[in-house]
């Protein structure tokens, strides 16, 4: 299988432009490694009407194309099932009935962070489990053996998170996060990962798990975000931050283009333009502040 990087967007609504500008960088990436680059989207509980053609259309309209059909993970379900099915045989998993206020509010493991699930479900006996699944269904969660996991970064380099007994398939019934994108990158021989450094945090969640499923873990490169004027992730209520929004301000595509390449100190232009300039050691380390229109 080919090497491969990715962009993997939520359909909850329309693309702003750090996500445009963090979908450049992912593309970057691909192509200056000679990597294909595949876009999957991520629609297993936040899909929203029309959303999904529209960022594809925003993706497009900055020069971002990608190769192969669009992959989404509600077309999944199999992968997802066949990964908890082989934790499971192997003693990896177990059934959690806890609700969000009795984790936040259960005393946590010493040094754990704010979060962090102080494994209440992990040692049921037989007649506490038989009682339980009387009262509500099940989450299915992950017997970790680690309190903490290291991956390596291209622009952080080595990063030590915490590792706890997450989530693997939620109690309604939904894959998680951290184990569709394992699956799903494994699968689709995806090899590079680049997104934005929000989720440096979660990352070695998924490589250790990754490791357990026997699945090399990607190269992966957590870029900067781009920020508002408080030094707050971007957001739609950040005013005009959508290329629609911004084109309704007198800022087509190819000027917003332009600008978030010039903010990677990249050259304006089509992408292949940036692509011969591109280095990775030389991308800005610090969020990016969003001025408006």
């Amino acid at each position: 299988m080919n090497s491969a990087g990715r962009f993997a967007p939520s359909p909850s609504g329309e693309l702003h432009v750090g996500n445009l500008r963090t979908a450049i960088l992912a593309w970057l990436f691909a192509r200056s490694t000679g990597r294909t680059f595949l876009l999957r989207v991520e629609d297993l509980d936040r899909a929203r009407s029309g959303a999904e053609a529209g960022q594809l259309r925003d993706l497009q309209a900055v020069g971002v194309t990608w190769d192969g059909d669009v992959v989404r993970q509600t077309a999944r379900g199999p992968l997802y099932a066949g990964a908890i099915s082989r934790l499971e045989a192997a003693g990896l998993t177990y059934e959690c009935f806890c609700t969000r206020r009795e984790i936040q509010e259960a005393p946590s493991a010493p040094h754990a962070p704010q979060g962090a699930y102080p494994g209440t479900c992990r040692n049921l006996d037989a007649a506490e489990l038989e009682f339980k699944r009387s009262t509500r269904p099940a989450a299915i969660r992950l017997r970790a053996d680690t309190a903490e996991y290291t991956v390596r970064d291209l622009l952080h380099g080595r990063f030590t998170g915490v590792v706890d007994d997450f989530v693997l398939r939620r109690n309604d019934g939904v894959t998680a996060y951290n184990l569709a994108v394992v699956v799903d990158d494994a699968e689709q021989g995806i090899d590079q990962v680049v997104r934005g450094d929000d989720l440096l945090p979660s990352t070695p969640r998924q490589a250790y798990l990754a490791s357990l499923l026997g699945i090399p873990s990607p190269e992966y490169a957590h870029v900067p975000l781009v920020v508002n004027s408080d030094g707050a992730r971007l957001a739609k209520r950040d005013g005009a931050v959508t290329l629609q929004d911004l084109a309704d301000a007198g800022s087509p595509p190819a000027a917003v283009r332009d600008r978030l390449l010039e903010s990677l100190g990249l050259p304006a232009g089509p992408l292949g333009n940036a692509l011969a300039a591109f280095e990775p050691d030389a991308l800005p380390r610090e969020p990016w502040v969003w001025g408006g229109p």
